[in-house]
């Protein structure tokens, strides 16, 4: 008897895709793996890739011929060679992408991004962050891609003023730049890139030693819309004076941490700039003034305001918020003059409120968090680290009118208890959540959040010393969607209680640092069910044996990042877990008592190729040979000897 066509077959392409654009990526995988023509549909529609194997780069290149935007981020074999291969590859075609994402691929060099951008005619968007070796010759290659329109260096260490110059001449259409930590770029880099670049929207200058006069420059760029500049120590009031009268289209300054800048200098900014929605100020003012708040009352399209640890007065507070009743988003942290008489005032005069920010404001009780609960329904992120004040009772308000919270930061407040986590379990849409320190927490708190927080995605239980195997049971049960996992120094769990983490199939970061009572045993079920972990922290978990690493090796292939640190790991499980895990890229080797100095020579061998970032103890500098650091070194593996 054959079998009748499917439904599918007789549907055309064009509804094939639409039926497909509704699927969410679960059900993709699903469907792609049962019907060639739902496989078909994928191969033409998709769009986006991230590459994590570089053998199968041709291979996926060919079959996703669509390709817009192509991420080898986390593809740590990637280097000029398997580039040039790659262009020799007649089967291959990427002239229809666009955007690039290379973050911290630091053994691709001039030659490798020479070509690429030759590859790829239609790039407009190159993400090179975290590239230390990224220099002048590199930016020099990058130039040749014309048409690009966005441009990410962060911390190319390397880069000078020489090299932005190459890319600005040959890049002038870009409207979105970041330089931050680029430490070797000087006024004028930035002089030269405002010339020519005038089409700029974006630019970011964060740590830059540059000084008033790239503000001159940046002063002059008429399209210029977001200027971020944190912790510019060389930047004062003068500098933010030439904002006031230039850069017209100025909506979003980022001046957090410049020590020289005051009150005065954002003032220019705001007196200048009507129109601006977003001012970010933190730690470089001392307090908010009157005249300056004269000056707020003119921003009505405010919608975010960053003034932490600056001293607020509650009429200040309640002044501000009262002019810019537009304000989404407030960031407070550290104002230590802050108290509850503020606070309802903000939660008055603001009810569009999303994020707020009142990590350690001591002053804080629970009936301003009651005020912001009620009349602030929007919200979606609060932050109260170390508001020790804080109990039940405004946490009870919580779980009553903020349906709609997806981030509480809870660090280090005392007051926080069983019943408080009980309340906060009625948040249904709660993503994140903070508990850390929170040291009267027991098993039967984190079963409310367990039972009903089905929506988790990060959970952070840093030294919550009172809760148990039980709890973690219970969590790992609920919370089938949790990807971030901190269980550091929650030193009553044992085996029993992490082998349950293996129901958490999509976790890709996981802290157990400190836990003293787990072994092989718990390390092995977590491997066997967690095949989605990228970082693992296994510092000071002292009785894990050689058979919990032999089964890291085997299960966790998508591994990126671990801390081995005071393990008792030996030179055998050593250099297993370093050439099994192929996808490893940082590492921490510090004091591992049991493997030998062949041991640490074998298995660095195993994975120097792919090798990012390690840290080692310093007298393995001179033990370790010349020959296996220098091809470390040549690969853009930054070594830190401990």
């Amino acid at each position: 008897m054959s079998m009748s066509p499917s439904i599918l077959s007789v549907l055309s392409e064009d509804l094939l895709v639409r039926v497909y654009e509704f699927l969410d990526p679960p059900c993709r995988k699903t469907w792609r793996l049962i019907s060639k023509d739902f496989l078909r549909v994928d191969s033409l529609s998709r769009t986006t890739i991230r590459i994590l194997r570089v053998e199968f780069l041709p291979t996926l290149l060919f079959k996703y011929p669509n390709l817009s935007s192509l991420d080898l981020s986390v593809c740590p074999k990637l280097d000029d060679d398997v580039v040039l291969r790659l262009a020799l590859d007649g089967t291959v075609s990427t002239l229809g992408i666009k955007s690039l994402n290379l973050s911290r691929s630091t053994a691709v060099r001039a030659r490798g991004l020479e070509t690429l951008a030759r590859m790829c005619h239609a790039l407009e968007r190159v993400d090179v962050s975290h590239c230390w070796g990224f220099g002048d010759r590199e930016a020099a290659a990058l130039s040749s891609a014309a048409g690009l329109r966005e441009l990410k260096m962060d911390k190319c260490l390397s880069l000078s003023d020489v090299g932005l110059a190459r890319i600005v001449v040959g890049c002038s259409n870009l409207n979105k730049i970041s330089l931050k930590w680029c430490m070797e770029i000087s006024d004028l880099g930035i002089d030269l890139l405002c010339k020519i670049c005038k089409g700029l929207k974006s630019l970011d200058v964060s740590y830059l030693k540059i000084t008033n006069d790239s503000i001159r420059s940046i002063a002059l760029l008429p399209k210029l819309e977001v200027l971020d500049m944190v912790s510019c120590p060389l930047i004062d009031d003068a500098g933010l004076q030439f904002l006031e009268n230039g850069s017209p289209s100025l909506q979003e300054v980022d001046v957090t941490r410049c020590e020289r800048v005051s009150l005065s200098g954002l003032i220019s900014i705001v007196r200048g700039h009507p129109d601006i929605q977003l001012l970010k100020a933190s730690h470089c003012v001392s307090e908010v003034s009157g005249s300056f708040l004269q000056y707020i009352k003119c921003l009505k399209h405010l919608k975010t305001i960053w003034i932490d640890g600056a001293h607020v007065s509650d009429s200040s507070l309640v002044s501000l918020s009262s002019s810019c009743r537009s304000l989404m988003e407030i960031g407070l942290s550290r104002c230590v003059d802050v108290t509850d008489i503020g606070m309802m005032g903000l939660a008055r005069n603001c009810l569009n409120l999303k994020t707020l920010n009142l990590a350690c404001c001591g002053f804080v009780t629970d009936v301003a968090i009651s005020a912001v609960a009620q009349s602030c329904r929007n919200l979606e992120t609060l932050k109260l680290e170390s508001c020790h004040l804080i109990t039940e009772k405004g946490l009870q308000s919580l779980g009553c009118y903020s349906k709609l919270l997806q981030e509480l930061d809870l660090t280090d407040c005392y007051g926080v208890n069983d019943r408080g986590l009980e309340y906060i379990s009625k948040c249904s849409n709660l993503q994140r959540l903070k508990l850390g320190l929170c040291t009267n927490i027991s098993d039967k708190g984190i079963f409310h959040i367990g039972s009903k927080c089905s929506k988790l995605l990060e959970l952070d239980l840093y030294r919550c010393a009172g809760f148990g195997d039980d709890g973690l049971a219970a969590l790992s049960r609920g919370c089938k969607s949790l990807n971030r996992l901190i269980l550091s120094y929650c030193c009553e769990l044992t085996d029993t209680g992490v082998e349950q983490i293996r129901q958490l199939e999509h976790l890709s970061h996981l802290e157990l640092r400190g836990l003293k009572n787990i072994t092989g045993v718990g390390l092995a079920a977590i491997a066997c069910g967690c095949k989605k972990l990228g970082y693992l922290d296994l510092k000071l978990c002292e009785n894990i044996d050689d058979s919990g690493f032999w089964a890291l090796a085997y299960f966790s292939k998508n591994l990126r990042q671990i801390n081995l640190c005071n393990c008792s790991v030996s030179d055998t499980a050593l250099c297993m877990l370093m050439s099994n895990l192929s996808r490893v890229q940082d590492v921490d080797l510090v004091h591992l008592s049991r493997v030998t100095v062949e041991g640490f020579e074998f298995a660095l061998r195993a994975c120097c190729n792919r090798l990012k970032k390690l840290k080692l103890l310093a007298p393995l500098r001179f033990l370790l040979s010349s020959e296996l650091l220098e091809t470390l070194h040549a690969r853009g593996c930054r070594i830190r000897w401990d």
